[in-house]
């Protein structure tokens, strides 16, 4: 059985991650203890092998990503609750079909989020998703870099590598 996992992930910049955190360290706490918020780029299914994938990304040229995002919506039958992507986000799957080259021919179509209660360790309410509609987020966001991190199930993620995104 593996006990690790691997992800590529890019993480909610600190100025913009404020009403994230408050929000999850509420309402999702176990969460919230494991990882910060985040976008996740590629799952750890689409990731192998690693080593192609850290010289896709040790060659990229890419530019910051810019992401909007729209109101809370729930999922999972409710239980959960995340921020989705506004709009179609080419940007998003051009920086995955990128780091995915001579891996993947052509990588699913995974719509970027930010998740603020993950419904493996909390429950969304109808008073909390009320709550959630009237607190304010971010509705854009700029990502700088690309974090490759590593989860030993049932601990905190940890950052292995990051791979900084171009200027333009």
């Amino acid at each position: 059985m593996n006990t690790k996992r691997l992800q590529l992930t890019l993480f909610v910049e600190a100025h913009n991650a404020v009403p994230l955190e408050k929000v999850r360290r509420a309402f999702n706490p176990a969460q919230y203890a494991l990882i910060k918020s985040h976008v996740t780029l590629c799952r750890e299914d689409e990731i192998a092998p690693l080593e192609q994938v850290k010289m896709n990304l040790v060659q990229l040229v890419f530019p910051k990503l810019s992401i909007d995002f729209g109101p809370p919506v729930r999922f999972d039958e409710g239980r959960g609750v995340l921020l989705p992507a506004f709009g179609p986000n080419e940007i998003f799957h051009q920086l995955r079909s990128h780091i995915l080259q001579g891996i993947i021919r052509t990588p699913r179509r995974h719509e970027p989020h930010i998740t603020l209660m993950h419904p493996r360790n909390s429950i969304c309410t109808d008073v909390i998703f009320a709550q959630l509609q009237t607190t304010v987020f971010p509705s854009s966001m700029v990502f700088k870099r690309i974090s490759l991190i590593e989860q030993e199930i049932g601990m905190p993620w940890s950052i292995l590598e990051t791979f900084d995104l171009g200027d333009d």
